[in-house]
């Protein structure tokens, strides 16, 4: 019996230490973590919501549906640490004498949640009831903390999200942002504007990994996404340096791509999305096909854009670009049921039936 007891005390103090590692890793650690039960909780609620996503008819109701998602995960959580928090100490009071199990869970549901309807005398046992108060306190002040920072961080995001339909039109595409930066005289400053979305992706990779709930955030309005907007700020740069024949800031181009692909790939892998890009393999097949591209190449001759003339070798390149951060934006898109934009979330639309967040 003796034996019994000792090995449900230490399951319930395994529970405690698992709920605790939980909480800090998504809540307080300052870098990217990934966390089962974080990921479970995720993973469950998405199939509560996606029987009511399949039946929406139109994607307007789709978006309304999903915009709620992530905050109901996001309130879930405590909710399921607080539960595990009751079955731990539950098994630890019935360890050390307070029996049968209803009694146990009557203490600890008690101490818990600060009620105080229920107390026993003896050090071991008011140790017990002390530290399970206080990780139920806890849990809701880390949460209360939690949420500021993080809707401090969308705020920043959608920010920038809002200013590009300025420059790249609704849904956001590289080809309208060039098209209009030629018809209004600032073509050879896209480079310059190009510089601001480096920082863009430094403070995306950092806050969409240590808060990795904020990827399933979706922006005010249906039509617009983070991810939609990171595709086109990442072809735009692409296509200024592999088609377009002007002077303009190549290094801030090219710095702004590399930031923006290294900060997807990282969300991917927090999120658990596997990307195979290899980059010393360029070669790879990109999802933008040579006919895309030449389209593309002739909208732009249209519109008097100057372009480089060597056709195969402008492919050559902007496909060398590509490979950086196709896979990752693709899988993201997907993964987040990003609304329509060129490039990014329309090559993603055949898996959306079977790829689950979380």
């Amino acid at each position: 019996m003796i034996f019994l007891n000792s090995l449900i005390f230490i399951l319930g103090f395994a529970l405690i230490l698992w709920i605790l590692k939980s909480a800090i890793s998504t809540l307080v650690l300052p870098r990217g973590s990934k966390d089962f039960i974080t990921h479970v909780v995720f993973r469950l609620m998405w199939f509560l919501f996606k029987p009511a996503i399949s039946f929406a008819r139109t994607y307007e109701r789709r978006d309304r549906i999903m915009a709620l998602y992530a905050p109901v995960s996001l309130m879930m959580l405590p909710v399921t640490w607080l539960f595990l928090a009751l079955l731990g100490y539950m098994f630890m009071f019935w360890a050390v004498g307070i029996q049968p199990m209803s009694e146990a869970f009557l203490l600890s549901g008690s101490s818990l949640l600060t009620l105080g309807f229920a107390r026993e005398d003896g050090i071991l046992l008011l140790a017990l009831i002390f530290t399970e108060s206080v990780i139920g306190l806890g849990m809701v002040a880390l949460l209360i903390a939690y949420l500021p920072t993080m809707y401090s961080a969308f705020s920043q995001r959608e920010e920038a999200v809002s200013m590009l339909q300025v420059r790249a039109g609704t849904p956001p595409s590289a080809e309208e942002w060039i098209k209009r930066g030629n018809r209004n005289g600032w073509l050879g400053d896209i480079g310059e504007q190009l510089g601001i979305w480096e920082v863009w992706f430094a403070i995306l990779e950092e806050s969409h990994t240590s808060l990795s709930p904020l990827i399933y955030f979706r922006s005010p309005e249906p039509d617009r996404s983070w991810i939609t907007a990171a595709g086109a700020v990442l072809d735009t740069a692409s296509i200024m340096l592999s088609v377009v024949d002007v002077e303009f800031d190549r290094m801030k181009a090219m710095l702004s791509l590399r930031a923006g692909f290294l900060a997807l790939i990282r969300i991917s892998e927090v999120s658990g999305i596997q990307v195979n890009h290899d980059p010393r393999f360029p070669d790879q097949p990109i999802s933008i096909l040579r006919e895309e591209f030449n389209a593309l190449y002739s909208s732009l001759e249209r519109e008097n854009v100057p372009l480089k003339k060597d056709l195969d070798q402008a492919w050559r390149d902007f496909a060398g670009w590509r490979v950086n951060y196709d896979e990752s934006l693709i899988a993201l898109a997907a993964h987040i049921r990003a609304p329509y934009a060129p490039w990014s979330s329309d090559r993603s639309r055949r898996d959306m039936h079977v790829t689950a967040p979380g």
